[in-house]
């Protein structure tokens, strides 16, 4: 089994899920008492956010690096960014380390291919909606991607950091956030990318008839397989 570096705190409450969701699909495939060898960095979450809120994503990017090459130098063979946004910085990151890096876009595109979806509509931060890194590679894999109007990117993305990232989760959000979903499903849009590690603590597939893209659980399904040298 290889040694999976997780890069956490962005929040620190999805990465409790994400950890759990690893161990939890270790023993699946292994069985008795076997679960995950993660090593966690957690970041403090403020600092991120002071820094896009800036616009300073290079001070971001550096939080990083600095995490990933500790992991490495802690032993892990593979790196999991426990968040969707930090993903803009995948690419450059798993370079720079030297480590390879499990993408969430990458596997969310995989099985959104496996139930053979064409349209999806994508809610997350403001950066995961408005950027092109993560529709990019859905794109080619042959999914277009559409996203909420203006006024609902704003209250899906200030939800998410003021509510949901600090483990509150309110009736009237979920209703919210559903109403959105309702929106981009009447644009066309065949599924929905919870595309936000902590969206999927508010709404689960229980709460819907479409079909559902939890990322946390994709995310963290492909570093299983990856741990397991799966596929």
């Amino acid at each position: 089994m290889k040694t999976l570096g997780l890069i956490g705190g962005i929040s620190w409450i999805s990465t409790i899920d994400y950890y759990r969701q690893i161990c939890l699909g270790i023993n699946e495939k292994m069985g008795e008492s076997n679960y995950g060898e993660c090593i966690i960095h957690s970041l403090n979450y403020q600092q991120v956010i002071n820094n896009n809120n800036r616009g300073d994503f290079d001070a971001t990017y550096r939080l990083l690096l600095a995490a990933g090459v500790k992991l490495k130098n802690a032993g892990a063979e593979g790196l999991v960014i426990c968040a969707n946004t930090m993903h803009m910085f995948a690419d450059k990151l798993e370079e720079a380390v030297g480590l390879p890096l499990i993408n969430v876009a990458k596997a969310t595109a995989a099985e959104i291919n496996k139930q053979g979806l064409k349209k999806v509509g994508l809610l997350g931060t403001k950066a995961t909606m408005e950027m092109d890194f993560y529709k990019d590679i859905l794109k080619k894999q042959g999914i277009e991607t559409i996203i909420p109007e203006a006024f609902d990117r704003h209250f899906v993305h200030e939800k998410i950091f003021s509510e949901l990232g600090r483990d509150i989760l309110k009736l009237e959000t979920k209703a919210g956030y559903i109403n959105i979903i309702n929106k981009l499903l009447r644009q066309g849009a065949e599924g929905i990318i919870l595309g936000c590690t902590e969206i999927p603590l508010l709404i689960t597939q229980n709460d819907c008839s479409y079909p559902l893209f939890d990322t946390t659980v994709i995310h963290a399904k492909a570093a299983v397989e990856f741990a397991l040298n799966i596929g």
